[in-house]
């Protein structure tokens, strides 16, 4: 009982020249380094920003069944931490003159092969691979949260400048349709000024129905209201944490260690101690499989295991860095053409200035400079566009790096 006693982490023996030290935590899981990890794990949202005004809106919604997973996986390992304490349970047999026999018995396992040890580890690893779950469901619900927020702030901003180029255009329709009633210019040029304002219209129409789309999402997955939210945040590039999928790999390895010793122990022979009511009492030698031809097969598949759980960590690791590489790069590439696209519309704006001048003073005709000014306005797009693919983008580096969801608040 004293081996089995002194093999408990709890279990301490206090010395008489010293107090008895306070544990630093309360549970074996708790000192798991994967539990750390994620509880110490960093979000690269700035708070106060919009984005983490959505991303606290959604987690406190979150009906979070990840957790309920979690507390299931921490109730049976409360279970396997007293495994190696005797077990007690009835026994019923009928007897050779057609009688029922019950008696209790009490078993007390001695040697086991490091079984219980084991299936206290792979108890320890369900509730690792559980807290892995649900940091990476807070992750990924904030993730799509943001998303719905770009997409309605990207159509909000597109409708703001649809809705400039409807009253520019429709000053140009009034010009030339007192140009028309003038006898001045002709029907085609007034009837391709009204196509392309019931084009923009159209445009600006469909870009409202979009942001109200995506902010009936958002607002169905936040506590609270998301209409009057405006703005991108920033998020942190400083963050360094190791990616979830790594962690997860980490938390299956050891999962797959435990079960493989588990299935060795399983092989070999264990002994235990019995008692009975009726004062029967002995020692037992005890095997879940019995020996045969392909048993040293089976040993070996078991040690090939442990090695392949490694190697799964490793190709965890270059997976989820060679995402986050392409991610990177194609972040700076959105950035960079967002800065180009930025200054091409500086000098479409020129360019309309110039034009717009010049048909202020009768050198341009109306229809030089709505050509202008479409091509302005198109300017404009791109740069809206790219600006908003590099913070998908960002957003998105962020969510392979696992850095949307704070470990202390989830």
């Amino acid at each position: 009982m004293s081996r089995f006693l002194g093999a408990q982490p709890e279990v301490g023996v206090a010395s008489d020249a010293e107090p008895k030290a306070q544990k630093a935590v309360s549970r074996p899981s708790d000192a798991s380094e994967i539990i750390k990890t994620l509880q110490h794990r960093p979000s690269v949202l700035v708070s106060g920003t919009p984005y983490s005004r959505v991303a606290e809106a959604v987690i406190a919604s979150d009906s979070r069944v990840a957790e309920a997973e979690l507390k299931v996986a921490r109730l049976r390992e409360q279970a396997a931490k007293y495994n190696w304490l005797p077990k007690i349970g009835p026994s019923v047999s009928l007897n050779s003159l057609g009688t029922f026999v019950a008696d209790l018995v009490l078993q007390q396992v001695i040697f086991d092969n490091g079984r219980k040890i084991a299936e206290r580890d792979l108890a320890k690893a369900n509730v690792e691979m559980a807290a892995v779950t649900l940091v990476e469901d807070g992750n990924e619900r904030v993730y799509q949260a943001l998303s719905l927020y770009l997409k309605a702030e990207e159509n909000r901003v597109l409708r703001t400048h649809l809705n400039s180029g409807l009253k520019e255009m429709a000053h140009f329709e009034w010009v030339m349709q007192e140009r028309v009633n003038g006898g001045v210019s002709n029907m085609s040029d007034l009837n391709v000024l009204k196509q392309k304002l019931a084009s923009i219209r159209a445009r600006a129409g469909e870009a409202q129905e979009a942001t109200i789309t995506a902010i009936a999402e958002l607002n169905a997955m936040s506590a609270r209201p998301m209409d009057d939210l405006r703005g991108i945040g920033g998020l942190k590039s400083s963050v360094q944490a190791e990616a979830l999928g790594v962690i997860r790999a980490r938390a299956e390895r050891d999962r797959a260690m435990a079960e493989a010793r588990i299935s060795r122990a399983s092989h070999l022979p264990g002994l235990s101690a019995n008692a009975s009511t009726n004062g029967a009492m002995g020692v037992e030698v005890t095997t879940d499989s019995l020996f045969g031809f392909g048993t040293m097969a089976e040993f070996q598949a078991i040690e090939a295991t442990k090695e392949i759980a490694e190697r799964r960590v490793a190709e965890a690791a270059e997976d989820a860095s060679r995402k986050i590489a392409a991610q990177s790069r194609q972040l700076e590439a959105y950035r960079r053409q967002a800065t180009e696209a930025k200054s091409l519309t500086a000098s479409a704006k020129q360019n309309l200035d110039l034009f717009r001048a010049q048909y202020e003073g009768g050198q341009r005709q109306a229809m030089d400079v709505v050509g202008v000014y479409e091509t302005y306005a198109s300017a404009l797009e791109t740069e809206i566009e790219l600006r908003f693919k590099a913070a998908r983008a960002e957003l998105e580096l962020a969510r392979l790096k696992g850095g949307l969801a704070e470990g202390a608040k989830i």
